[in-house]
């Protein structure tokens, strides 16, 4: 990429309706290439052939289309494939596309690497490099649809910000992506098929409150108690249980939407009736669901999946509270894609 050239998608439409008005064109030619640029999600400016060969040479001289590539692609036995993108930059983010029978999702990531160092988590064993580009989070999607249509015959039906990084602390970019992704002038998808999960950052829950989102939050929970949680989180440390419940409350308040709550039961460590006596007090915030995740071992880490006896036992509890519970089963275990279903 030529660093003297302006990354196009980083204007906005207004931005570059001044640019051509300025060079005497038209108005309407910056709808025009807005079009190319997020609808259809050209990455080379010798595809936008409703402009003159002139003025793509123009545009050419001033401008470039920074986009992801696929460097490696992994499929599992169960089909999930995991990729790993190459960013304009040379730095790479993982993504994947988990295909069932009923949905066909897309699990991209918001930032190289990670600054929350979870402990049970391997990109927490990264440091956080920087924050992506909303373009670099899209990139993800277009190119995940295309391998789900390549590879299944069909689209995307959902996207989840759960891959590398913490979205709450990309939160600008990461909104930005989701309006075009759900822009008409995007990819048209519905803000209802998207979730974002977050470590949780209690003052960027109540923005999104404020802003009155569209789309689904997930949080990861974990254990339902502050010992607990902050010995294996430490956002939990400047973020408490009761600082989460509260924002939380408004975030449900404020949008009318019920909070999913991400907890993997590790085996010795959270997989006890009284922990799940912790957590059905703590759904008693907000209304929610739960999702009780497979855990993909981390190599050389401390914690591994609990039986699949106290798992049952541990969600059967919570449904005698009339708590909705998934079990969600660990996807592309062979290819360390650590994903859920």
């Amino acid at each position: 990429m030529d660093s003297k050239k302006i990354d196009i998608r980083q204007l906005t439409l207004e931005e570059l309706t001044h640019y051509f008005t300025e060079i005497g064109e038209k108005a309407f030619r910056a709808k025009q290439v807005y079009e190319w640029l997020w609808k259809k999600s050209l990455t080379n400016f010798d595809q936008m052939t409703n402009l003159s060969l002139a003025l793509r040479e123009k545009i050419k001289d001033k401008f470039e289309i920074r986009f992801l590539t696929i460097a490696a692609s992994q499929k599992s036995k169960d089909k999930t494939i995991k990729n790993v993108f190459k960013l304009s930059d040379g730095a790479v983010v993982e993504g994947v596309l988990i295909p069932t029978s009923k949905r066909m999702t897309a699990c991209v990531s918001v930032q190289v690497g990670c600054g929350l160092a979870c402990s049970f988590c391997a990109t927490g064993k990264l440091k956080r490099v920087r924050n992506l580009n909303p373009d670099e989070i899209y990139d993800q999607v277009v190119l995940i649809d295309k391998q789900a249509r390549e590879e299944y015959g069909i689209p995307l039906s959902n996207i989840v910000y759960m891959g590398m990084g913490e979205p709450l602390l990309n939160y600008k970019n990461v909104l930005h992506s989701i309006d075009k992704i759900t822009s008409e002038d995007g990819l048209g998808m519905s803000p209802k098929r998207i979730t974002v999960s977050t470590a949780g950052i209690a003052k960027m829950i109540n923005k999104l409150a404020d802003d009155n989102v569209k789309f689904n939050l997930a949080l990861s929970l974990h254990a339902a108690n502050d010992i607990k949680r902050s010995s294996i989180m430490d956002i939990n440390d400047t973020n408490t249980l009761e600082e989460l419940a509260d924002s939380l409350r408004n975030f449900h308040r404020k949008t009318g939407k019920r909070v999913t709550f991400e907890y993997i039961v590790f085996k010795g460590f959270n997989d006890e009736i009284k922990d799940a006596e912790e957590l059905a007090d703590f759904c008693k915030n907000v209304p929610c669901k739960v999702n009780i995740i497979e855990y993909n071992s981390v190599d050389g880490g401390e914690f591994q999946q609990a039986d699949f006896e106290r798992v049952d036992a541990f969600a059967a509890y919570l449904e005698s509270k009339n708590i909705i519970v998934n079990i969600r089963r660990s996807r592309g275990k062979d290819i360390d894609a650590a994903c859920v279903n």
